[in-house]
C-alpha cells in the first residue's frame, strides 16, 4: 500500500475531528497529525471557551481511546497527579506482620540470624502492590494507550511543571522506591492554558504550541450548525455577526464560541425565527455571563432611528424604543446612573489635555476612533435590528 500523503492525512483528521462533533481549522488538523507522528505533546493557548478541552475529548473519541483528565490548581503535587501509598492498607499489613512475626522468627536463636531471615523477604511495604496511581501514573500504565488531558496548566505552580518534564519528554517518570516507570503505549497528550501566568521554557520546548483564538465567522457557523443542528440558517448568520460585533468592542469578556452555542440553543428554545431587539435584550445573560459587561450593554442604551424614517415601519419603532447595542461614551454623553460616574470622564479630561498639548497629533487618532465607532454602530444596527425585509420597504 502507497504511503499517506500528508495532506491528504491532515484532511482525514478534520474529517474524524469533525464526526465527533469538532470542527476544526487546519492548522488544527496540522498540529493533531504532527503530534502523532512526532509523538509530540500538544500545548493549547487561548482565551476560554474557543475548545481546548473539547479538542482532547474529540482526539479521545475519534481514536477509540480512553481518556484521562488531570485538572489544575494551585498548590497540586505529586500525591494528586503522579502516585500516593496506600497508607490504610500498609498499617493493615503491619498488624498481619505483627501476629505472624512469632512464626517468620521461630528459628532464630540470635539477633542477627533474625535479621538475616528478614532480610530475606521483600520489601512489600514500597511495593507496587501499596502504590495507589494517579492521573499521570496511571496513563503511563494504559496497554493500548489513551489520552492525556492536562488542563488549565497556568493555574498550577511553577513547581508542578518540573514534575511533567520527563513524562512529556521519554513519557516515562522515576518513583524513588519503585524506579522507573515507562509507558507501555505513549499517550497522546494535551495540555491547555488560558495565559493567567507564562510557562516556563523548558516545559514549552517539549510541547508543540497550538493557539485556538476565536474562529472567523464562516467557520463558528459551521460550529453552530454542527452543535445546534436544528437552527435557521438566517438566525444561525445573525447571531454569529452580531457576536463577531461584539467581540469588536472594548469589553471586560468576550463572548466565545461555547456562549455562542449556548445562545443558539436558547434561540431555538424561545422558537425565535430571527434576532431583534427584545429576544436580545431578554437573552443577553446568556451571551454575557458577567454582570458588568452584561449592564453596559443593556442598560446604557442610545436611542437610535433609521437613516430613512417610515412612520408606519416596525423597525423605526422598535429603534425608537431600543437602539443598536453601544457601550457608554459612544455618541453624545449619557447621564450617571444610579449616581455612579463612567470611567470615561476621567478618559474626556485626559484626551482635552492632551489634545490641548498636542493638537496636530491627536486629531487624526480622534478622527478615526470617532469613525471607527460610528461604523460599528451602522453595522451592529443593520444586522440585528432592521429585518431582511425592512430595507425593501423604507427605500
Amino acid at each position: 500500500m502507497a504511503e499517506q500523503k500528508p495532506s491528504t492525512a491532515i484532511e482525514a483528521v478534520e474529517s474524524g475531528l469533525a464526526a465527533q462533533g469538532y470542527i476544526a481549522s487546519r492548522q488544527i488538523a496540522t498540529a493533531v497529525y504532527l503530534s502523532q507522528q512526532i509523538e509530540k505533546p500538544i500545548l493549547v493557548e487561548g482565551p476560554a471557551g474557543v475548545g481546548k478541552t473539547e479538542l482532547a475529548k474529540a482526539i479521545a473519541a475519534w481514536r477509540g481511546l480512553k481518556m484521562i483528565r488531570l485538572q489544575c490548581y494551585e498548590g497540586l503535587d505529586e500525591a494528586k497527579a503522579l502516585y500516593e501509598w496506600k497508607y490504610a492498607k500498609q498499617l493493615l499489613y503491619t498488624q498481619i506482620l505483627k501476629d505472624k512475626l512469632g512464626e517468620v522468627l521461630g528459628g532464630a536463636q540470635t539477633l542477627h540470624a533474625a535479621l538475616s531471615q528478614l532480610h530475606d523477604f521483600g520489601d512489600v511495604f514500597f511495593s507496587k502492590e501499596f502504590v495507589e496511581p494517579r492521573p499521570l501514573l496511571q496513563a503511563l500504565e494504559q496497554p493500548g494507550g489513551c489520552v492525556l488531558l492536562i488542563d488549565e496548566i497556568d493555574k498550577s505552580d511553577a513547581e508542578f511543571e518540573s514534575l511533567l518534564l520527563e513524562i512529556l519528554s521519554d513519557f516515562q517518570v522515576t518513583i524513588p522506591e519503585l524506579g522507573t516507570v515507562s509507558a507501555i503505549t505513549p499517550p497522546t497528550v494535551i495540555l491547555t492554558s488560558n495565559s493567567e501566568r507564562d510557562l516556563g521554557d523548558a516545559l514549552k520546548r517539549r510541547c508543540l504550541h497550538l493557539h485556538i483564538g476565536f474562529p472567523e465567522q464562516r467557520l463558528e457557523e459551521r460550529i453552530v450548525e454542527s452543535r445546534v443542528p436544528n437552527i435557521s440558517q438566517t438566525l444561525r448568520r445573525q447571531m454569529v455577526g452580531f457576536i463577531h460585533e461584539i467581540r469588536s468592542l472594548d469589553l471586560k469578556k468576550l463572548p466565545s464560541v461555547s456562549e455562542t452555542i449556548d445562545w443558539a440553543r436558547v434561540l431555538v428554545l424561545l422558537q425565535a425565527s430571527e434576532l431583534d431587539t427584545e429576544i436580545v435584550k431578554d437573552t443577553l445573560n446568556v451571551l454575557l455571563n458577567t454582570r458588568p459587561t452584561s449592564r453596559r450593554l443593556s442598560l446604557r442604551l442610545r436611542p437610535s432611528l433609521p437613516r430613512q424614517h417610515d412612520p408606519t415601519s416596525s423597525v423605526d419603532a422598535d429603534a425608537r424604543e431600543y437602539s443598536s447595542f453601544l457601550p457608554c461614551g459612544t455618541g453624545r454623553r449619557r447621564p450617571c446612573l444610579a449616581g455612579r460616574k463612567h470611567r470615561c470622564d476621567a478618559r474626556g479630561r485626559a484626551g482635552r489635555r492632551l489634545r490641548q498639548d498636542h493638537p496636530a497629533r491627536c486629531a487624526p487618532s480622534d478622527a478615526r476612533q470617532v469613525a471607527g465607532r460610528k461604523a460599528r454602530a451602522r453595522r451592529l444596527f443593520r444586522s440585528v435590528l432592521q429585518p431582511a425585509g425592512a430595507a425593501a420597504g423604507t427605500a
